[in-house]
């Protein structure tokens, strides 16, 4: 998921920043709340993973330009389970930085927006998470339908991102809509594949039980809410 180059220009960029400052902002709230939970190491840890994956899904993984923009395999939700919140927004931030500067710098004006469009859906999971996964229950126990509810609420809240990128920047002109249009049918056939990559990690993760307390990966992975 990249914003394409002259979708927004000029001063209206400016709210990009004031969006991913916000964003970075509640991600140092959480990053904080991981520290006092698991300490400076885990966290740091934990987000040099995340990021390494986020790397090799933008720039490995199969990815292809579609309307306003470009459909990645991110697995927003996969990270989420893997690492935790605050790991999981470090990672998306550095994985995204990192493919700006070394492979994509054309994609560097564009950061804002792009760092917006992948992390606040990710504090939307992050909450939903609390709603749809007892306390009780280890990540690894997660249910398809869980998994799908949670791919589905990343997925749709990165195209409602880049819906209103592309609205804000062109308007609502019919040649803008029918390539929101076309961009959104594409992004959501990821939500096909995200519950069952999750659901293979997760299983994965059930036989790694002695790895819980390494702090390579979030508490919650393999225990209930403490």
């Amino acid at each position: 998921m990249h914003i394409e180059p002259g979708i927004v220009t000029g001063a209206k960029l400016l709210i990009s920043y004031g969006t991913a400052a916000a964003a970075g902002t509640y991600a140092l709230k959480l990053g904080w709340n991981a520290v006092q939970e698991r300490g400076l190491a885990s966290l740091a840890a934990r987000t040099a993973l995340a990021a390494s994956a986020v790397f090799t899904f933008f720039q490995i993984l199969p990815h292809f330009p579609v309307g306003v923009s470009e459909v990645h395999f991110i697995l927003g939700s996969t990270l989420f389970l893997l690492f935790g919140a605050a790991p999981a927004a470090f990672g998306l931030a550095l994985g995204l930085l990192m493919q700006g500067l070394f492979f994509a710098p054309f994609d560097l004006p564009q950061y804002g927006m792009n760092l917006t469009t992948i992390l606040v859906p990710l504090f939307a999971l992050h909450l939903l998470a609390k709603r749809v996964i007892a306390p009780d229950a280890a990540y690894v126990d997660l249910k398809y339908t869980q998994a799908l509810a949670l791919s589905t609420a990343y997925q749709g809240g990165v195209v409602a991102w880049v819906a209103f990128w592309a609205f804000y920047g062109q308007g609502f002109g019919v040649e803008n809509l029918a390539a929101v249009g076309s961009f959104g049918a594409a992004y959501m056939l990821v939500v096909i594949i995200e519950p069952l990559a999750d659901l293979a990690v997760l299983a994965a993760a059930k036989s790694l039980r002695g790895l819980a307390g390494s702090g390579l990966f979030t508490p919650r992975l393999v225990n209930a809410e403490a």
